[in-house]
């Protein structure tokens, strides 16, 4: 008997499985939030793809009932994408698992409508995930919460819908192997109108961590929070074909920027005869300075209704491999404060306030609009903002987001059981446009702000309170 036997019937002795083990064994340590952030920015640069339904459509969003038949791959070769991103220096991919018009392109239970039930009939994800791994890339996926195909939009989701999504997740991070990021994408957008709410994204959040405790949960969602926090979001994003441009000046946090390297998302037939992206210009204006930012810089690469890289798009990754290599050490991520990953208890309650300036009422602090500002009257001389939940509500955390330049301190109280109690009596930091106060859990029938601003009249973009788990 071999000793490979020997240690097979040991294990089947005592009860382990032979898989078992050597799951256990592969199973990567449980790292720290900041830790795993470093991590990303180290990896530096690595390749977005967008694949799917719309490949065969020449759209960027397919028909959300678009035929099953349509989807054939032929030359079919994700090991091809794989050696395309190790030639430019890139070290993980990211693959869309599911775009907006929800066509899941793995085997998935949740639905019919599926890769599976195409003439292609392969698991692409599996196919992504292995071809990546084989070729000393991480393997990162994109899932988009919206889902026009099954009706996961504004004002008609269900509790099914949110259990389908959940559903789908734990596929993704359980069949598939280590992901080093969940990319999520159509959340809380001001053109997917799908609140944190609607779909709550503390479940999710916690959801995710509870299956793969160093996956980095990265929702696209800079257009509409700023970019001195993490709004629910574990990396800030840009994506830069939508104008969403990192300050290298000024970025503080853990960053992600995106664009594709041809002129969309997803093939069109004109790839192959239209011009890419410069690559000089991608290198030196973007991924080098980029990662000199806390930044990494995820290149788009779209591959044909074959199911292969253009020859174009080969060439130019190829060009960038010689222009680019990933940093031996990029800089340490400043030290910053945890996300901000549950629902928003402030959002359209009631607010009150000393005198406003003229149109800037104290509505404007607590209408989900960080473009809008409550603006205290100049005439005030201890202007103060309240917040009132009209019954007590469980609150560990509150955001302040300034408006305008002003640099203010706060006072915290809370009113319970008849009078109101400090809450926090440490200034908050005038230096920082967003201030992140966390506490041990009170129950607040209302939140008051006693506001000292040394530079002028007090302006506050938003206040949010919060009861996020711990």
């Amino acid at each position: 008997m071999t000793i490979k036997r020997i240690l097979v019937l040991l294990l089947l002795i005592s009860g382990l499985s032979p898989l078992k083990s050597v799951h256990a064994q592969q199973k990567a340590p449980n790292k720290s939030l900041p830790a795993l952030q470093q991590d990303f920015v180290d990896l530096g640069f690595g390749m977005f793809i967008h694949y799917g339904m719309p490949t065969f459509m020449n759209q960027d969003w397919s028909d959300p009932d678009a035929a099953l038949s349509l989807f054939k791959s032929p030359k079919f070769d994700a090991d091809q994408w794989a050696k395309a991103a190790k030639a430019a220096n890139m070290t993980y991919g990211c693959l869309t698992t599911k775009h907006h018009s929800g066509f899941p392109i793995w085997n998935t239970k949740t639905t019919p409508y599926n890769v599976m039930h195409t003439p292609f009939g392969r698991d692409v994800v599996k196919e992504y995930a292995n071809a990546f791994r084989k070729n000393g890339l991480k393997v990162m996926l994109y899932y988009s919460i919206l889902d026009t195909h099954h009706g996961i939009r504004p004002n008609q989701i269900t509790p099914e819908h949110i259990q389908m999504i959940k559903d789908q997740i734990t596929e993704l991070l359980t069949n598939y192997g280590e992901i080093t990021a969940l990319v999520i994408d159509g959340w809380d957008a001001p053109w997917s109108r799908i609140s944190y709410d609607d779909v709550p994204f503390e479940d999710i959040y916690h959801l995710i961590k509870s299956l793969q405790p160093n996956c980095l949960v990265m929702d696209l969602n800079a257009a509409k929070y700023p970019a001195e926090a993490l709004f629910y979001t574990d990396i800030k994003s840009y994506e830069q074909g939508a104008g969403q441009f990192i300050s290298k000046e000024h970025n503080k946090l853990p960053a992600l920027a995106c664009l594709p390297l041809q002129a969309n998302w997803f093939w069109k037939t004109s790839f192959p005869g239209t011009p890419v992206k410069n690559v000089d210009e991608l290198v030196n204006k973007f991924i080098v300075p980029y990662n000199n930012a806390y930044c990494n810089f995820i290149l788009n690469v779209a591959p044909n209704a074959d199911g292969l890289i253009d020859e174009n798009a080969v060439q130019a990754l190829k060009e960038i491999g010689k222009l680019y290599k990933k940093p031996e050490k990029v800089p340490q991520v400043p030290e910053h404060d945890a996300p901000i990953i549950s629902s928003n208890l402030a959002k359209h309650v009631k607010s009150n306030s000393s005198w406003s300036d003229d149109m800037n009422i104290m509505d404007f602090a607590n209408d989900d609009n960080f473009g809008s500002a409550w603006v205290s009257n100049s005439e005030v001389k201890s202007p103060w903002y309240e917040l009132n939940f009209e019954k007590a509500r469980p609150i560990n955390m509150l955001v302040i987001t300034q408006g305008r330049n002003t640099k203010s301190a706060y006072t915290l109280q809370y009113f319970a059981s008849g009078k109101w109690q400090p809450l926090k009596t440490k200034k908050g930091d005038q230096n920082s446009k967003i201030q992140i106060f966390r506490f041990d859990r009170v129950w607040a029938e209302k939140i008051k702000l006693a506001i000292q601003s040394p530079d002028g009249p007090p302006s506050i973009a938003e206040v949010g309170a919060y009861n996020e788990r711990r």
